[in-house]
């Protein structure tokens, strides 16, 4: 591991303007990084890249690099690019393991964070590093929202969750778990409390249903809920997943993994327009996961799924549209359905909060900093946007907080 990490350092041209820096969506100083490094200042590239992204070490490991950093290198254009991604985790986990961060004076001012996924994380721990008394509130037993409880294992192990929980407590930062804020504490008994600034960070974890027949039978599942514990699932041998995005591809590498002998994603469109990044479906082929493209749910039976082939059509745009061929109706068999068609925000906080305005389909409306239509509190991450990458959580949350550290200064 060591030395392909240095001889991939080496292979950097180390770009007066470097593209990848610019592919990133947290402007990863890629090339300072890298001088660092090689210089054998590994502590120092490590805190560059946690002073620039609190959550480097889990973006190293899950980003779709080949469409940010990697994807803009200038190497790649003839043969393959560095990998940046190799580096930046093998810096970022040695810093985690020796770092000497310390929390600025403390403040007075407290701060509220609701959820932990990765737009809160960012917040907690940018706010605590400046000083600021921060409490998360939780709706799970533990932190780290769709990081340790959406990505599997293989992508995301859970030690590297472990030691992010470890910094938040060495940053004295409160967890309260299992506290899903609206039904008992709202936003007005956060005020009330003292909080002076109040951050949403909730995610999506709201399946989104088909609404065809059969879907609410016992062996149908919606996939943001099975990556959640797969375990407690019985899926059988056979299992059909209904999406084709990188959630499909999650569950069903998973289901491979935990006994299903046949697995098969169905998606309605064609393999071109699947919205999985490239990296993802290489992987799910490699591992066996198999594919029916253009071909559509019509309902669910106790056999399987039924479906029809779908007939590409182009639009007077130039769009591509896709029709359903009811002749070509039939069975597909299969011992359990998975549903991975998006998600949406849950209601619990803006059933309880006056003033709080959503778009369609539950979304918080925020500016681009994360301010909501409720003075002093702030929203960002998937929540705000939909499901999005967690490198471009980071990003927005970090405008979040520089718009909430100018509130609570009174800027």
């Amino acid at each position: 591991m060591g030395t392909h990490v240095i001889e991939e350092a080496k292979q950097c041209l180390l770009c007066k303007k470097p593209r990848c820096t610019k592919g990133c969506p947290v402007s990863t100083p890629i090339r300072d990084m890298i001088e660092l490094f090689q210089g054998g200042e590994m502590m120092e590239a490590g805190r560059l890249l946690f002073e620039n992204n609190p959550l480097s070490v889990v973006c190293s490991l899950i980003c779709p690099h080949e469409k940010f950093c990697e994807g803009h290198c200038v190497l790649g254009a003839k043969k393959k690019p560095v990998a940046i991604s190799t580096i930046e985790q093998y810096i970022s986990s040695y810093f985690l393991t020796r770092h000497t961060l310390k929390a600025a004076k403390e403040k007075e001012d407290s701060v509220a964070v609701i959820g932990s996924g990765p737009a809160g994380l960012t917040v907690a721990i940018i706010m605590a590093l400046k000083g600021y008394k921060v409490t998360i509130f939780e709706s799970a037993e533990r932190t780290g929202g769709i990081l340790r409880y959406g990505i599997p294992e293989y992508r995301l192990p859970k030690r590297v969750l472990d030691r992010l929980d470890d910094l938040l407590a060495e940053l004295h930062v409160k967890v309260r778990p299992n506290m899903l804020i609206g039904p008992v504490i709202t936003l007005s008994d956060l005020k009330r409390d003292g909080y002076k600034a109040i951050f949403i960070g909730t995610g999506v974890w709201k399946p989104r249903p088909l609404r065809i027949q059969g879907e609410s039978l016992g062996h149908v599942h919606y996939a943001i809920n099975y990556l959640k514990n797969p375990d407690v699932y019985r899926l059988g041998k056979r299992v059909a997943i209904i999406g084709a995005g990188n959630v499909a591809m999650d569950v069903a590498r998973t289901a491979l993994r935990k006994g299903a002998e046949e697995v098969t994603i169905i998606y309605r469109r064609s393999e071109d327009e699947m919205p999985a990044t490239p990296f993802e479906y290489d992987y799910a082929k490699v591992e066996g996961v198999q594919f029916a493209f253009q071909t559509s749910p019509v309902s669910i039976t106790d056999d399987g799924l039924m479906v029809e082939t779908t007939i590409r059509e182009m639009d007077n745009d130039g769009n591509a549209t896709y029709r359903p061929d009811p002749e070509t109706l039939t069975l597909f068999p299969c011992d359990a359905v998975m549903i991975a068609a998006s998600q949406t925000p849950q209601a619990n906080i803006v059933a309880t909060a006056t003033g709080l305005e959503v778009a369609k389909g539950g979304l918080v409306i925020t500016d681009d900093c994360g301010r909501t239509t409720i003075e002093g509190v702030f929203a960002s991450g998937d929540v705000v946007t939909g499901a999005k990458t967690v490198v471009e959580a980071v990003a927005f949350s970090k405008r979040a907080t520089a718009a909430m550290e100018s509130y609570m200064e009174g800027k």
